[in-house]
């Protein structure tokens, strides 16, 4: 996919102020940290679209981007940050939920997960409630630059054999490094065919 336009539109408290404009859209989501904004920025090819920080738990809003003309990009909070305070963690999380739940022309959820470290149960609860609510995902592993080829079939063969436990059939994983690029013809692929089949 060609990025000839990607603007930011708003960030909003809750779902009932998103943007109105009924076009796709893919929700981006992960743990604090999880390389959340630099991979959005890899994907749309511009260097600060998305504000990165080394500060986790930066993103407190729902961040629309519009890309294309097309379809908007959902930059949502990272979950399971520990400094933030127990009543923010549970308004982050009603905030989701209602996000997932009424946002009518949401596509999407790009789950994104740490390739560095094992399956962690804010993760595979996180995928398991996506299951249950029968809101349509992909994983994508992140900062795969960081590891080993044999780090990365340990932790990814961990994933899978976890989530083999409650699916019989596996989501769809993508690989990606915000730093070297990879990923990105799969995932931009992979929302360039979904939109075409929306017609």
């Amino acid at each position: 996919m060609n990025i000839t336009k990607a603007e930011f539109i708003s960030s909003s408290p809750n779902v009932t102020l998103c943007p109105k404009e009924q076009i796709p859209e893919y929700a981006f989501i992960g743990r604090s940290n999880v390389g959340k904004s630099s991979l959005i920025n890899m994907l749309v090819e511009r260097k600060k679209l998305a504000k990165t920080s080394s500060t986790p738990g930066k993103t407190r809003l729902i961040n629309h981007f519009k890309i294309n003309n097309e379809w908007f990009l959902a930059d949502l909070p990272g979950y399971g940050y520990a400094k933030v305070s127990k009543k923010d963690r549970e308004s982050f999380a009603r905030m989701i939920e209602q996000y997932a739940t009424r946002r009518s022309n949401l596509v999407c959820f790009f789950v994104l997960v740490d390739a560095r470290i094992p399956p962690q149960q804010l993760d595979l609860d996180f995928i398991e409630w996506l299951g249950d609510s029968n809101l349509p995902f992909v994983i994508v592993y992140t900062k795969i630059d960081k590891v080993t080829q044999k780090e990365k079939s340990k932790t990814m063969g961990l994933l899978k054999e976890e989530l083999s436990k409650s699916w019989e059939e596996l989501p769809l994983i993508f690989e990606s490094s915000a730093i070297k690029g990879t990923g990105r013809k799969e995932i931009m692929g992979f929302i360039t065919d979904t939109n075409a089949k929306l017609g």
